[in-house]
């Protein structure tokens, strides 16, 4: 019995046990990406005009990002306390609009409505932030395929929670909103004790490899089944029999990954754990011999030894290179020790190192990233906002297969970005905004696209900008815990999600609502006026009402490119330093 209990506590202690429920928490935690699909519904039901639903876009994606309190809440409190408040927000805020758009409550003013999209989509900021916090202090040495993953299911909800709307065989729009409301809650509530740090950086295993392998197979098996699902349900009439079934299959795919802990628990030996990496093992002996504080190690006494070793010790074999630098540590803890070497103190954290907010707010490379994020994430959430318009003015009846496909591609460029820049970082020692640059060049195309409207490049499109705009949440939490630390990482990185709603804001809730509604109004004069509906909302049709914007935001994701290559030639010391002596 005693041996069973030990099994089931390291099993709920196991990081990747963590990791596989954030997954969960992340996999319905995204209702952000199911806006293109519910503003139909809200736009005809309260009868707004696209400026006014595009309101209700902008302040959905600051809900989504402004994360300040998230970020603090995370620092001071419990990490469940986080989710706990995420979840009371999101079933507050979409609960009500739920309300509203089923005729229970009379219809608020537009500026309430706003406050409760943002209030609802705010605990998005929680669910990301917990998951994040936690495995990549877990995962400190996989930061780009743990972030890639987490924020590919966040990405993936939309399609995820499409196909559950689906399940429901109903033609009322307003249930979708109440699944919003609801199962983000319910999965919140369950996890919210079981996604926090549990020193996974002791729980390093020569399989971790295999078990991202196996992540990763999971993920393309689960986005090409969704693709392949959509489409079907799409184009063909499917009983509610076969849409079930596909369904529990959907459920089954995204439970699949718990098999990892379990395996690894069922095979722990009575030992387990990790073996802590030569160089610290021995020096903090050495440590404790000559009474400097193992809490110093990596701090002070680290940075010394990077200065003194001699050139020459990089060239030896890792077992003879390891054994030279633990003797110069343990010196250099005996001399710090009696007084001999002064510990250098500097004023303020290299590039690398811990930042608070305050001392990246004032590093060109920091807003450098905010405003590369804010051009190139800005107008691909501009999309995604508007995708359900988009469609509906180029003809296409079932906006939902749109929404669906985008949060698929999303989710790929999410799992894609986090890989191929961690192979570029890791492996070549390169910085990782290269991979940022090249998503901000296949968004531009996607834009491209979208403007021309040719038969078929709604596909393409939506393709290229899922998977552009994927990649940044992939690619820019790393880059920030490489860049400016781990210890702040959650309000550095809720900061720099605020660039989100500030680019939709100028694109979505200013451009393309704008010159949508101008468009609009030309087409209605041009109607006989005896067949308008005065009650009916104003509706654009064909290639001209996101034309212009569609090429404004294609020149933005160019600028956006241009500013992440200054990022990356001015960090490529930085990351030669942090990845570059590994490959030696």
């Amino acid at each position: 019995m005693n041996h069973f209990r030990s099994k089931l506590a390291s099993f709920f202690t196991n990081r990747w046990f963590v990791f596989v429920a954030a997954m969960w928490v992340q996999s319905c935690g995204g209702v952000g990406y199911l806006f293109g699909s519910i503003s139909p519904s809200i736009k005809s039901s309260l009868n707004y005009n696209q400026r006014q639903v595009a309101a209700l876009g902008v302040a959905k994606d600051l809900g989504d990002s402004i994360g300040f309190l998230a970020g603090a809440i995370s620092e001071l409190a419990p990490l469940w306390v986080a989710m706990l408040v995420g979840a009371l927000q999101n079933l507050f805020g979409y609960g009500w609009v739920w309300l509203v758009v089923a005729g229970y409550v009379p219809t608020p003013p537009l500026w309430v409505m706003c406050i409760l999209i943002f209030v609802g989509n705010n605990g998005e900021t929680y669910f990301n932030t917990v998951a994040l916090v936690s495995c990549v202090q877990n995962f400190p040495k996989s930061r780009g395929p743990i972030v890639g993953i987490l924020k590919g299911f966040a990405g993936l909800s939309g399609a995820i929670l499409t196909q559950l709307y689906a399940l429901m065989h109903t033609d009322n729009h307003a249930t979708l909103v109440l699944m919003v409301a609801a199962v983000p809650t319910v999965v919140a509530l369950g996890v919210m004790f079981l996604v926090r740090p549990v020193g996974g950086h002791r729980q390093v295993r020569p399989t971790d490899n295999a078990s991202f392998i196996f992540v990763y197979c999971i993920c393309l098996v689960l986005a090409a089944y969704l693709m392949c699902v959509m489409l079907l349900e799409d184009l063909v009439d499917l009983s509610h029999i076969v849409v079930t079934i596909f369904t529990v299959i959907l459920g089954i795919l995204i439970l699949l990954p718990v098999a990892i802990p379990i395996f690894l628990t069922i095979s722990e030996n009575e030992v387990g754990g990790e073996r802590v990496p030569l160089l610290v093992e021995e020096g903090n002996a050495e440590a404790g011999k000559s009474g400097v504080k193992e809490a110093e190690t990596p701090e002070y006494i680290l940075s010394e030894v990077e200065e003194e070793k001699p050139k020459d010790v990089d060239l030896l074999p890792a077992s003879e290179r390891h054994r030279r630098i633990a003797q110069l540590q343990a010196k250099l803890f005996q001399a710090a020790a009696e007084g001999a070497v002064r510990i250098k103190r500097r004023q303020g954290p290299r590039r690398g190192e811990d930042f608070t907010l305050m001392q990246a707010l004032i590093k060109a490379d920091f807003w450098l990233l905010f405003f590369s994020l804010l051009l190139g994430a800005g107008s691909g959430l501009t999309v995604i906002d508007n995708l359900g318009q988009m469609s509906e003015s180029l003809g296409y009846d079932e906006v939902h297969i749109f929404v669906s496909m985008i949060s698929i591609w999303n989710f790929l460029g999410r799992i894609g970005g986090g890989y191929f820049s961690e192979v570029i970082t890791r492996d070549y020692a390169n910085p990782r905004p290269i991979a940022l640059a090249t998503a901000q060049i296949i968004m531009a195309i996607g834009h491209f696209f979208f403007a021309m409207a040719w038969p078929g490049t709604m596909y393409i499109g939506t393709l290229l900008i899922g998977l552009g705009y994927g990649a940044h949440w992939a690619i820019v939490p790393a880059a920030v815990s490489e860049l400016f630390g781990l210890k702040y990482f959650g309000t550095l990185y809720n900061f720099l999600t605020a660039a989100n709603p500030a680019g939709s804001l100028v694109f979505s809730g200013i451009i393309a609502s704008g010159i949508y509604d101008s468009e609009a109004a030309k087409q209605a004069k041009g109607h006989l006026a005896g067949l308008l509906d005065v009650d009916e909302p104003l509706k654009c049709e064909g290639q001209i009402c996101f034309f212009l914007s569609s090429l404004i935001m294609a020149g933005f994701c160019i600028v956006a490119t241009i500013l992440s290559i200054i990022l990356v030639i001015r960090t490529k010391v930085v990351y030669k330093n942090l990845y570059g002596k590994s490959r030696t």
